[in-house]
């Protein structure tokens, strides 16, 4: 298990772009036959990724999170952003086809991963946070999600927003977990920009063109940075941080939030002209 430390809203100012990918990006987290798990200082999230290719994928505990297993005191969010897949917690299986969730509550001992096919294995994008409440494990296809229409063609950011953990939906603790589309013609997500002064935002984008990447920036709105993010790559963004980002295409990426609340609508916004 690896950990990331976050710069701080003074530091990050003075950051080559190198400092700046190894404070706020995460790569290399879907890997064969292996589970990469990173532990934040973001509100204690951890961030992680599994492709299971030839054979069952098993979560380790590290030392980071001083506890017997993973979920222990954790709740867990994983999204399928691959082949279909299967997820079994505690000898109980959930299939997940692409694009689809499962909530793991607090207290899941032994959580394993597996592909139906090593030819298009599943890649599982997991988010977790420290959790003091207990609610069942709970699956949510595309069809159960609370689908959420918002942008235009004309500022190229029309878009459908799929929640699954939420107040109206999964139960949870504190993580709020979904996924965005884009619209063909589209390439703005979250524009105009906000942030959350009360939770941390986690970004994995996906399903790029095979040729595209995404400029994702971060940064207070008076002095802002960005940084290249590829196919299936992640973005931590602290609280003081606002977050938007533009393709060279359509793109997908799921999102995932803890902190204070689980409001999805409590945002920060910032205006256009205020950004430098």
């Amino acid at each position: 298990m690896k950990t990331l430390r976050m710069a701080d809203a003074l530091h990050y100012r003075r950051m080559t772009a190198d400092e700046l990918r190894s404070h706020f990006l995460i790569t290399g987290l879907f890997r064969r036959d292996r589970a990469e798990l990173v532990y934040t200082d973001a509100d204690r999230a951890l961030v992680g990724g599994v492709m299971p290719v030839a054979q069952r994928v098993r979560l380790e505990v590290g030392r980071e999170l001083a506890a017997d297993y993973v979920c222990q005191r954790r709740e867990m969010g994983a999204i399928n952003i691959g082949g279909t897949g299967r997820v079994l917690v505690d000898g109980r299986e959930f299939s997940l086809a692409t694009r689809e969730c499962l909530y793991i509550g607090r207290g899941s001992r032994e959580i394993e991963f597996a592909s139906e096919s090593a030819e298009h294995p599943a890649r599982f994008f997991l988010l977790s946070y420290p959790a003091h409440a207990t609610f069942p494990t709970t699956k949510a296809t595309l069809a159960d999600a609370r689908r959420v229409e918002l942008g235009a063609p004309a500022t190229a950011n029309r878009r459908t927003i799929h929640q699954y953990i939420h107040e109206g939906g999964i139960r949870s603790c504190q993580l709020v977990m979904g996924f965005t589309e884009l619209q063909e013609g589209s390439v703005w997500n979250t524009f105009p920009p906000h942030r959350h002064d009360r939770r941390t935002e986690v970004y994995c984008y996906f399903d790029l063109p095979s040729d595209g990447v995404v400029v994702h920036l971060f940064g207070e709105p008076e002095d802002t940075r960005h940084l290249v993010v590829r196919e299936g790559e992640a973005i931590v963004s602290p609280a003081w941080s606002i977050h938007s980002g533009v393709g060279t295409g359509a793109y997908r990426f799921v999102w995932g939030m803890g902190g204070e609340n689980q409001t999805f609508n409590d945002m920060d916004p910032v205006p256009v002209g205020s950004l430098a």
